[in-house]
Parts: structure tokens; C-alpha cells; sequence
């Protein structure tokens, strides 16, 4: 399981190197401490407040291309999870329900009955984990490139997790091969540069296990009775995590609607941002005209 874990985090390891042009609209980094750790997250924007999840080994950078298009319509907060950036925690294992506890946290410790919120990949499954445990700090969900909570990687595609969890052993060779997990071989060939993001990661070793470890441990993720406008987003080429398994969570929601983007892969925010803040804005601008 930490080997699959891990897989997912060295394709999201897209941290500051990737897309430092692009933060979060200039926005100085801010902290928020509670639970023992102290988050880092930026915040810039005006309107509804909307909170990113990032995914596996990545930071709030992921989202630095994604971010400042939606804080044209929205307060945008993009934060480091545990061990993630420059978020500071005890160096003691958690679940997802531990980080899950940290973005309710950080909701209404900046001030905020409830917010939209969008998590994408490992951050999809966290976002899950919050609307289970804190549905009353959700607005509206959006679940992105993800798949069911407690469900493991390997029964999500076993072939692409184990070959990714091999190309580890030598990441700055493999990184070509891992990176066409992530981004379809046009955007590849367009950005080149994008195969850069695979060939390490900035965490130590603490860091890592802790972060391979999250999914070894079962969660209570009941979303049953969690009614909140949701929308599932999948890009028509992800590689990684199959579009079925993302759409398969509309039978646990009751009120949710899907969208696929075409000829995009796992890393959607990077990829295509105008594209994925398109869908996004419309999403939740629908729903705002509705209540």
C-alpha cells in the first residue's frame, strides 16, 4: 500500500519548482494554527470563499495556475496539508480524517460558517472525509480526478500503480516514463518541462512515510445523507485514476452532477486551469442562482 501511495504522491510532486510565475496572485503566505499544526495558505480573491485540496506529494503550488483564475469570482484559499510545503506538524502519523479535521479547521478559524471546497486526487479523498465529518462547513463539493475513500489504489488500477511504484526506484531516469501517467503525450511533447516536476521530491524521509502511510488506515466516509450540490470532474485522459472510478461516487451523493474534460489527464489544474476554472466557476455560479 505505501508503495501505491507513493506512486500517486511522485506524480503529484508538483510543488514551488512547477509554477512559481503563477502564485496565487501575489498573495503573501499567511498561517493558522490549530489541532497541533500550523497551516500555511494563501488567500487572495473577493466573493464566496473556495478552498483547493491539493493531491499525494504536491503543495498549494499545484494550483498556482488554477488559483488566480478562480479568484476573479471567488476568495480563493489554496493551504499546505501536513508534511506538505511550508505547513509545520508534530511528527506523528494521521489519517485522513486528521486532515480532513484541519481543513474544517481552518474554515471557520479564518472566519467562515462554511465554504466550497475542491480537492483533487489524495485531496478528493480528504474533501470526502470533511463532507462526512463536517458536512455543515461545505457549501458546494467539487471532487476531482479522485476515487472512494477506503478504496485501495491498487483496486483502482493496479497496472499503473505498480509500474509506477517500480519507475521509484530511479526517478530521475524514469521521470518521462512516470510523467506520462499524469499528462497526455501532446501536452508532453508541448511542455517538456513538465517531466521535471517527476524527478524527486523536497520531502524527507519522515515526511514521506507519514504521507504513504494515510491510506493504510480505514476512515469513516459515509456520504449517504451528505446533501450539498457536488460535481465530479474527471479529465477523458487520466491515466491514473480511471474516469469510471471518479464517476462511481455519484452513487454515494444525492445531489451531484459530473463533467469531463477532454483530452486532459490526472494533473487537470496544471494542464488545462482555464479550462478546469471554466467548469468549476459555471458549477458553482449555477448553484449560487438556484439558492
Amino acid at each position: 500500500m505505501a508503495d501505491a501511495v507513493a506512486a500517486v504522491g511522485s506524480g503529484e510532486g508538483i510543488g514551488r519548482r512547477a509554477f512559481n510565475a503563477a502564485a496565487l496572485a501575489g498573495a503573501p503566505m499567511q498561517s493558522f494554527e490549530a489541532n497541533g499544526v500550523v497551516t500555511a495558505y494563501q488567500k487572495a480573491g473577493r466573493g464566496d470563499p473556495l478552498v483547493l485540496l491539493h493531491g499525494g506529494e504536491a503543495d498549494h503550488s499545484m494550483f498556482d495556475g488554477l488559483a488566480p483564475l478562480l479568484a476573479a469570482h471567488f476568495t480563493v484559499i489554496a493551504y499546505d496539508q501536513r508534511d506538505s510545503g511550508a505547513t509545520k506538524n508534530p511528527p506523528s502519523s494521521y489519517s485522513l480524517a486528521d486532515l480532513a479535521d484541519d481543513a474544517a479547521a481552518l474554515i471557520k478559524g479564518l472566519g467562515y460558517d462554511r465554504a466550497h471546497v475542491m480537492g483533487t486526487s489524495l485531496g478528493g479523498l480528504i474533501a470526502q472525509a470533511l463532507a462526512a465529518r463536517h458536512p455543515g462547513s461545505i457549501d458546494c463539493l467539487i471532487l476531482s480526478s479522485t476515487w472512494k475513500v477506503n478504496k485501495s489504489p491498487l483496486d483502482v488500477n493496479a497496472a499503473a500503480f505498480r509500474t509506477l511504484a517500480s519507475y521509484r526506484a530511479d526517478t530521475v531516469g524514469n521521470a518521462p516514463k512516470i510523467a506520462e501517467f499524469f499528462f497526455p503525450p501532446d501536452c508532453l511533447r508541448a511542455r517538456p518541462e513538465l517531466i521535471d516536476i517527476f524527478r524527486g521530491s523536497s520531502r524527507d524521509d519522515g515526511q514521506k512515510a507519514r504521507r504513504g502511510a494515510l491510506l493504510a488506515q480505514p476512515v469513516a466516509a459515509d456520504l449517504a445523507t451528505f446533501d450539498r450540490p457536488t460535481l465530479l470532474l474527471a479529465g477523458s485522459g487520466d491515466r491514473l485514476i480511471p474516469n469510471a472510478e471518479t464517476f462511481a461516487l455519484a452513487r454515494d451523493l444525492a445531489c451531484v452532477e459530473t463533467t469531463t474534460i477532454a483530452d486532459v489527464g490526472h494533473v487537470a489544474s496544471i494542464q488545462a486551469p482555464e479550462r478546469v476554472a471554466e467548469a468549476v466557476t459555471a458549477f458553482l455560479n449555477s448553484k449560487q442562482k438556484a439558492a
